[in-house]
This record gives C-alpha cells, structure tokens and sequence, in this order.
C-alpha cells in the first residue's frame, strides 16, 4: 500500500477493533481515513488520539443513515478508493435460549447483512467512477464456514454475507473495482460485550491482513482461517462456483470510460 498514490477510505465500525486497527494503519501510510461508529463520545475520543483521521457517527443497522453516509461520502468523499465493511455485533446466544424481543434479532441481522449489501450498493458508483483501481472488503468470519451455536444468527448473517461477496465480486469481475472477503477467526475485540474478547491479538491480526487487502487476493484469512485446511476449502468453491456461474449468464458491471488514464 505504501508505494500508492493517497487513497481515500471509509471504514464503518472503526471505533474500536479491528477497524480501529486497520484506520491506523491506513492513516499511518498517508492516506485519507473515515471511520463510522455508533457513539459520538468514542469517536470524539480517537479524533483526539489521532489527527487527521475523519469520524461520523452512523448505525449501519438504520436504512436511513446508510443512505445520509452514502450521501455524506458522495459530498465530502467523492472520490472514494477504498471500503471497508466492517461494522458488527454478536449476540451470543443460543437458538434454544433466545426468548429476546424478534427486534434484538433484526437488528443483528441489519447490522451484519442488511448493512453491507446497501452500503456497498449505494457507494458502488463512487468507487467505479473515477475509473481507478478500489478495493470493496466484506468482513466476514471463520463462523461463516463452520457454524457456532453459541452465536447461530451472527454466523448465519456472515455466511449469506460471504455468499453475496462471491457474487460481489463475480459482478465486478471486468472493472478495476476488486473485491475482497476478510475472514477473521475469533479476535479479542469487544464485539460480543464484556467477558467475551477471546482470540487473536487484534494488532497482531491487523499487522498481518493490512498488506494484503490491496485486492491482489480475494480471501484473506489470518491463523485458522489462513491454513490449507481452510484455503483447499476455499479453492474448492472457486472451481465449483466457476462451473456454475455461467450456466445462467447475468448482467455484469462494466468499467467506466473516465476519458483519462487511470492513476496507479
């Protein structure tokens, strides 16, 4: 990344985490951050610990706000190069158990599914304009692969979310616009609350995964989900998706003509 021009980045549910981690890193290599949160005080807070990062505070669980960020970033940001998906939550708790209000269920799935298909549609048009190479990064999870019953509807948002992001990406396959599934397996964020941040060291896995979301790779993974146990299934889904793909032909997004050579 280091050897590009300045890109220009949005990253939703960079408050904490590893978007947080993945701003930094951004920001560290001179490029132009905005990260999106819930809370305004916290991201007051990392205004102050980090000038020149750019903050809004958006649910990406609301329809509306997605709309007011698309907005807000075709304004302030038209040139847009880089989206990260990132916001989350989990609610872990089991099928059996689940006696919350069907609201508490809706929202994780607008947050985790809802949110990225619309926000990646609505800024889609910003990323293809300008005619440049841009990155478009879902973040999904291991539980996407192997089902967790102690976080059943959080793994079922992040599996039909990896399925769309192959459709994403088989859409986009003949602009500059790449598009890559970031696959966490447990990282110790607060994703899931208080007395539930097991896992992975989040600077550790953002030291790893930051190089290779250039789009160069449309999987990537970090520990369990980067072994050839998890790739060879990967691999795997490549050629059967491939085999299908074209059975029904489908319209496809096609590269813009901005009348000037692209800027690499």
């Amino acid at each position: 990344m280091a050897t590009q021009a300045r890109r220009a980045v949005l990253i939703t549910g960079g408050s904490s985490g590893i978007g947080l981690g993945l701003a930094k890193r951004y920001l560290q290599e001179g490029h132009r951050v905005v990260i999106t949160g819930r809370s305004p005080d916290r991201l007051a807070a990392i205004a102050e610990q980090l000038p020149g990062i750019e903050t809004l505070t958006s649910d990406i669980g609301s329809p509306h706000e997605r709309q007011e960020l698309a907005d807000h970033i075709g304004q302030s940001m038209p040139e847009l190069d880089i989206l990260i998906n990132n916001a989350g939550i989990q609610r872990r708790v089991a099928i059996a158990a689940d006696g919350a209000p069907w609201a508490d269920a809706q929202n994780e799935i607008d947050v985790l599914l809802a949110g990225p298909i619309h926000l990646g549609r609505l800024l889609l048009p910003h990323l293809l304009a300008h005619g440049r190479p841009s990155v478009l990064v879902n973040v999904t999870s291991g539980g996407a692969y192997i089902p967790q019953p102690f976080a059943p509807l959080y793994s079922a948002a992040k599996a039909a979310l990896h399925s769309y992001t192959v459709n994403l990406r088989h859409a986009l396959q003949a602009t500059p616009c790449r598009v890559v599934e970031l696959i966490p397996p447990a990282v110790a964020t607060a994703l899931a609350g208080p007395g539930h941040n097991h896992g992975a060291d989040p600077e550790q896995f953002c030291d790893t995964v930051f190089p290779l979301l250039d789009g160069s790779q449309p999987e990537v993974g970090f520990g369990p989900t980067s072994q050839p146990a998890f790739t060879d299934r990967l691999t795997a889904e490549h050629r059967a998706f491939q085999a299908a793909a074209d059975r029904f032909p489908v319209p496809l997004y096609q590269p813009i003509d901005t009348g000037k050579p692209a800027d690499n």
